[in-house]
């Protein structure tokens, strides 16, 4: 793992990006202390069609006992 400091990290943003791309995992320090990482970003698969079914499935059934969902969000806005 790399630490570098925030000024450098602002400059060499684009670097950063692709050491992160491959693997890297950086840590950002501010005055020596670490203050953020940045590390490659995970891919969230997508859903199976079994997965989907079984979601469809939960749902089914459940209501909003009458209210309508514009009635909701207008609620939400007052």
């Amino acid at each position: 793992m790399k630490t570098i400091g925030a000024f450098e990290a602002k400059t060499h943003l684009s670097e950063l990006l692709d050491l992160a791309a491959v693997g890297e995992r950086i840590t950002i320090a501010r005055r020596g202390k670490p203050v953020a990482m940045l590390v490659p970003a995970v891919e969230e698969p997508a859903l199976t069609p079994a997965e989907a079914a079984s979601l469809r499935e939960l749902r089914r059934g459940v209501t909003l006992d009458g209210i309508s969902l514009r009635g909701l969000i207008e609620e939400g806005r007052r």
